[in-house]
Order: structure tokens, then C-alpha cells, then sequence
């Protein structure tokens, strides 16, 4: 009686476990069309985001070591992309300040160069007046005055355009220094989260007084 129980009891047993081994690749393919959909969606991925688009519990994406593994790579995937995409915009907008700070420097750089010569201008034309001014009429000192003012007009405005070019450059170069310490932060931050779950808390199971949940958020 004992022998054919127990040869009756095999088959039962091997059914058992192959059922079971059937249902657990059924929810690690769950596992990767759910990763699948959020990479797709750029959505975050958790662990329970996973869990609750697979269809199956927290518990086995701990236990299950295919799955834990897929849900790591996917974490540091994610983490992947957001590095490159932030450091694609920083690198645009670092650019476009440093495009920004050589412009300013440019017209800086032409604005003295055009004070110096209208200064150089001014100058001549004192000089001109110093040494004719008893020969000329009056009509030619009303014209030589007039083209004066306006060149001592000039040079006041060349002289605030210059002011506020150096007001820009000095503005644009705080900028790239802001930059690049935002740039250090955000790298920084980035690192510190894309490290491995496992390395950052332990197992929630070997957590005591802790209910065996765990969340991984990655954001995109």
C-alpha cells in the first residue's frame, strides 16, 4: 500500500513543481513587460510600479533573483538616460553663456577701441581750434563747436554703452560659475542615487519592526 502511494505520489509532486516553475516564468515575463512599458513611457521605475503593473507581489520581486536583477538593470538604465539628458542641457546652456560672455566681451573690447578714437578725434580738433581759432569766422567756430558737442555727445554714450557691457560680462561670467557648481551638484545627486538599492538600505526582510516593503524611485 505504502510503495504505490508513494510511486503515485511522485508524478503529483513533479506536476506540482513544474506548475509552479510555469507560473514563475509567467510572472517573470509579467516582470519585463511591465519594465518594457515604463522604459517605453519614460516612467519611473519602482518596485512597486513593477508590482502593480506585473500583477505579482513585492515579495517575489525581493525573493525572485531574475527578477530583482531586471529591476536593477532597468533602475540603472534609467539612471543612465537622466545623467546624459541633464548633462546635454547643461552642456547647451553652459554654451550658450559662454556664447553670450564672448559677445559681450567683443563689443566691449570695440567700444574702446571707438572712445579711443573719438577721443583721438576730440583732440585733433582742440588742437585745430587752439591754432586757428584767430583766423576763422565765425561760421567756422559755430561748425567746429557743434562738431564738437556732438563728438563729446558721442564719447558719453560710447562711455555708458561701455558701462553696460561690463555690467553684461560681469553678469554672464557669474553665470558659467553658477553653472558649473549646479553642474557638480546635480552630477553629485545623480551619483548618490543611481547607486544599487541593495548597497543603500538592507533586505526590508532583514529589517526588524519593518513591514517588507521596499520602493526604488527613479526619476526620468
Amino acid at each position: 500500500m505504502s510503495t504505490t502511494t508513494t510511486t503515485e505520489g511522485r508524478p503529483r509532486t513533479a506536476a506540482a513543481l513544474a506548475a509552479r516553475q510555469r507560473g514563475t516564468d509567467a510572472a517573470l515575463q509579467r516582470v519585463r513587460d511591465a519594465l518594457a512599458h515604463l522604459r517605453k513611457e519614460r516612467l519611473p521605475v519602482s518596485t512597486a510600479a513593477v508590482a502593480r503593473r506585473a500583477g505579482v507581489s513585492r515579495t517575489f520581486l525581493y525573493e525572485n533573483p531574475q527578477a530583482r536583477a531586471a529591476i536593477a538593470s532597468a533602475v540603472a538604465d534609467a539612471g543612465q538616460r537622466r545623467r546624459q539628458a541633464q548633462t546635454g542641457e547643461d552642456t547647451e546652456r553652459e554654451a550658450s553663456w559662454r556664447e553670450r560672455a564672448l559677445n559681450a566681451e567683443d563689443a566691449l573690447k570695440a567700444a574702446h577701441n571707438e572712445i579711443g578714437r573719438q577721443r583721438t578725434r576730440i583732440g585733433e580738433l582742440l588742437g585745430q581750434i587752439r591754432d586757428l581759432e584767430t583766423a576763422w569766422t565765425d561760421e567756422t567756430i559755430g561748425r567746429i563747436t557743434t562738431e564738437n558737442t556732438t563728438l563729446k555727445q558721442r564719447v558719453r554714450q560710447l562711455t555708458t554703452d561701455n558701462r553696460t557691457l561690463d555690467e553684461r560680462l560681469t553678469a554672464a561670467r557669474s553665470n558659467l560659475r553658477f553653472q558649473d557648481r549646479r553642474l557638480a551638484d546635480v552630477e553629485a545627486q545623480l551619483a548618490e542615487r543611481d547607486a544599487p538599492p541593495a548597497a543603500r538600505e538592507p533586505h526590508p526582510a532583514h529589517r526588524p519592526g519593518r513591514p517588507q516593503t521596499a520602493t526604488v524611485e527613479v526619476e526620468v
